[in-house]
């Protein structure tokens, strides 16, 4: 399993367990025992419990720890015992995880005011916490969730002790009302950026309230910050019923809910008071599709301590094709992006590309169903295109429609019809495009794809079986150099580069300043960066390209020069558009390995004017 600092920064989202409390008082446990003490009273409770979460699908279970502090314990005349409580509460939740799940430690809030609201100094309060972080630490958890805290400088102080006594990663989630408010009156965007300052990991809400009032709560600190979000609602707001209360909302509103808080940004998803197993379930049931499932492990092409890795040595890039042999000698490369067609007709498509065939450029670049649309399958295409035109193609292979027997089927495949560039990318999910409902596979992402056909070049299956000949693939991955979380991008890469990425192409670029400093970022990693240049079409499409194609950032004065443009007439705009991509290459040209221009709209004609093969065109009533 790999290190919980990696779960953050892949695509996946996790699904974190529901209530241990809920649980327990079902089983018969009375509300005025102490829940913690059960670890070490009646560990067998507890530990049926987590096996019936991670049962469910939770991958990511909590320790049964909540108050395991010396505060809350000394209520119960049992502080002196707080060691062996944490401790054996994080080799229970061990037990149940096994190797696949992981084991978050659980600390509240200390139960009494602090300074300046009670006696208790910030000094005090936090050492308390590191006496419970510490004994976590030492039962072995892969991280330490903060949650349930109203006070941020509660919460500060046991981030600041988590630190002190340990490297794990923080997740830290506090609790608002219904008025989207701590009781101290701080909103989300406060929360968020408070979170940052003190170094949390993921930052996070949760208890209180019912999902459908931690959305906008959610939309908010994901305003503010590029930490990962983490949201755990209770099953609704508790309800009086015969003197006892009771939380109404049932599993299925749970999922329709977990849906909606994954558009809003949350990668950590899960329940807290109220919640059962069933909920998980059927949370766990919502979130599969719109999730790439956990990255498998990385296989560095070389071992450790520098020993060759298993199987046979991949056959020099420079042999495997033209784009492959540009690239390795340090030649420029050109490639236009056109999008398949629509219907089963290729014949437009294929009069397009000998126009690009005949100007020179290297390669075609061949998407895979881009913004999850219905399209002529991209193996076929590239294809068609390389036997009808006789043009090398750059094929787009993602993770989204086929499972990993599919994936390594498709690869054998790829490399029987001669398709040896590739660009492997995770895939955008169903819910960007007209089937959101549709059912996404995500087996695995763009890293561990990378891993697979890396492997196949040793003639390796995933597993490190061997299978024959090997393929002869270079191997392209995607990035994006104006990610809103940079840090987070830079790691992905890093990763890719170490799964067996041979070069990369990026998000369409308009802002020549971001890529250099993701250029200057990347330096030390040696890796052939493909520039990807769009040009636009008008200010409507300039503004839809800032807007809402992730990753793409359309600096104002671009904006600018295309709302002037467009308002003088749609040639005007195609040719400013054209103008601007022209200045872009001619910017980078002498800081990448290449260019991507793509074909808007199928405008092959706009994209051959980028590379300066004819005059942006406009009309004579200039």
């Amino acid at each position: 399993m790999q290190d919980f600092i990696q779960a953050i920064a892949d695509e996946h989202v996790y699904l974190f367990d529901g209530a241990m409390g809920t649980m327990l008082y079902a089983k018969g446990v009375f509300i005025n025992k102490c829940y913690d003490e059960l670890n070490v009273r009646n560990p067998e409770i507890v530990l049926e419990v987590h096996r019936q979460y991670v049962r469910c699908g939770a991958e990511i279970i909590e320790t049964n720890t909540y108050g395991a502090n010396r505060v809350k314990l000394r209520g119960f005349g049992i502080e002196e015992e707080l060691r062996e409580i944490n401790i054996r509460a994080a080799e229970l939740a061990r037990k149940a995880a096994g190797d696949s799940v992981y084991v978050a430690g659980a600390i509240g809030p200390l139960g009494i005011r602090i300074e300046p609201y009670g006696p208790t100094s910030l000094d005090e309060a936090r050492e308390f916490f590191r006496e419970q972080a510490e004994a976590l630490r030492d039962g072995g958890v892969d991280l330490i969730i903060a949650e349930t805290f109203s006070n941020i400088s509660e919460i500060e102080q046991c981030i600041a002790a988590i630190h002190e006594v340990c490297n794990l990663p923080v997740v830290a989630q506090m609790t608002i009302g219904t008025d989207g408010r701590t009781v101290y009156g701080d909103a989300p965007k406060v929360i968020a950026q408070r979170l940052d300052r003190a170094r949390a990991d993921v930052i996070g809400l949760n208890c209180s309230v019912g999902p459908d009032l931690l959305l906008d709560a959610v939309e908010e600190l994901a305003s503010v910050t590029a930490k990962k979000i983490s949201c755990q609602p209770n099953a609704g707001l508790p309800r009086d019923v015969n003197g006892r209360q009771m939380y109404m909302a049932s599993p299925e509103y749970f999922s329709k809910y977990a849906k909606r808080l994954i558009h809003k940004g949350v990668k950590f998803i899960g329940g807290c008071c109220g919640t059962t197993p069933e909920h998980v379930k059927m949370m766990g049931d919502a979130v599969r599709p719109l999730s790439p499932r956990r990255t498998f492990v990385i296989v560095e092409r070389n071992g450790k301590n520098g020993e060759k890795a298993p199987g046979s040595e991949p056959v020099p890039m420079e042999t495997r094709s033209n784009w492959g042999r540009k690239l390795a000698a340090g030649e420029f490369v050109t490639t236009i992006e056109i999008v398949p067609p629509k219907g089963p007709n290729p014949d437009a498509m294929i009069e397009s590309v000998r126009s690009i065939k005949a100007a020179g450029v290297d390669a075609v670049n061949v998407p895979d169903g881009p913004r999850a649309q219905n399209r002529m399958g991209a193996i076929a295409v590239a294809v068609l295109l390389q036997q009808r035109v006789g043009i090398e193609t750059v094929l787009h292979y993602c993770c989204r429609d086929r499972n990993l027997l599919g994936m390594h089927s498709d690869l054998l495949g790829c490399g029987a019809l001669g398709l040896r560039n590739l660009l492997l990318i995770t895939g955008d999910p169903p819910k960007m495009g007209p089937y959101p409902e549709a059912t996404a596979v995500f087996d695995i992402d763009s890293i561990g794809l990378t891993n697979m056909a890396s492997l196949m070049n040793r003639g390796l299956d995933l597993g490190g079986n061997p299978f024959g000949e090997p393929t002869k693939f270079t191997i392209g991955v995607g990035v994006n150099p104006g990610h809103l979380d940079l840090e987070y991008e830079l790691r992905r890469l890093e990763w890719k580069v170490k799964a067996g990425a041979e070069y990369a192409i990026t998000q369409p670029v308009f802002d020549v300043r971001l890529l250099e400093n993701f250029l200057r970022r990347i330096e030390h990693m040696n890796l052939p960066i493909v520039a990807g240049i769009w040009p636009l079409l008008s200010y409507r499409n300039a503004q839809f390209m800032n807007n809402e194609v992730p990753g793409v950032s359309v600096p104002d004065d671009v904006i600018e020069r295309m709302r002037i443009a467009s308002d003088k007439g749609k040639e005007f705009a195609l040719h400013e558009g054209v103008t601007i991509a022209r200045e872009t290459l001619s910017r980078v040209r002498d800081r990448v390995a290449g260019v991507q221009v793509s074909a808007p709209l199928g405008r092959v004609d706009m994209a051959l004017q980028v590379f300066g093969e004819a005059e942006p065109a406009v009309s004579s009533r200039a």
